[in-house]
């Protein structure tokens, strides 16, 4: 996956009840569609003695992976509503489970949709949902005369920094957002009078909230 997208922070479980059917949301992030069905599997297993364990899940960059399960409820009102729930919220990489315990009340086809649909919604509140953002990883080796001013740049930038290591060099690991890569380079180079080494690593997505990371 090349660009930003969104999906949940992390498992995510949350249990309410309508009309005395208890409905358990459960979320995850998941790379695959092999860890989607794991994930699946799982939550089947965990709560095997349920009425129903309906499911989607949506995968890959464009979304070209969308699979649902009404798992034995009337065909649309379970699954359906979960997948467009996703698809409305734009994730990626995401799967949902909702468990019913069915509570003697039938809900009807309208009541069906509705109660899976907030099931699917209190599934994302509990994984919360979180942009996936692109990043590139890099390394580079500096003085300690241009140690002080260049931490200083980073913070001000707001470039978040790995780890820094200290040793004849300066080394510095930290990531920079995709579309920042040409600014950075060129500014760390006018800051050492182009003596640093910059190396490219590896690209990584990480999440984040609000404008922040979060680790």
């Amino acid at each position: 996956m090349k660009s930003n997208y969104r999906t949940v922070l992390s498992y995510g479980e949350k249990e309410i009840v309508i009309n005395k059917s208890k409905f358990i949301g459960s979320s995850k992030q998941v790379n695959s569609e092999e860890e989607a069905l794991e994930f699946i599997d799982k939550i089947k297993n965990k709560y095997k003695d349920a009425t129903h364990n309906v499911y989607a899940y949506v995968i890959g960059e464009t979304s070209n992976i969308q699979r649902f399960s009404d798992d034995g409820e009337p065909s649309g009102t379970a699954g359906v509503p979960i997948l467009e729930l996703m698809k409305k919220e734009d994730l990626r990489n995401t799967v949902i489970v909702s468990t019913r315990y069915f509570g003697g009340i039938k809900l009807g086809g309208g009541g069906l949709i509705r109660a899976y649909t907030q099931s699917g919604k209190s599934a994302l509140e509990a994984g919360k949902i979180i942009e996936m953002t692109l990043f590139e990883e890099y390394l580079i080796k500096i003085d300690y005369n241009s140690y002080g001013q260049i931490e200083n740049y980073l913070l001000n930038k707001k470039h978040p920094i790995k780890d820094t290591k200290f040793d004849t060099n300066v080394n510095i690991n930290l990531y920079i957002e995709k579309r920042r890569e040409d600014n950075f380079i060129s500014d760390i180079m006018d800051f050492t009078n182009g003596d640093a080494i910059i190396k490219k690593i590896k690209q990584v997505h990480l999440p984040i909230d609000k404008g922040r990371i979060i680790v």
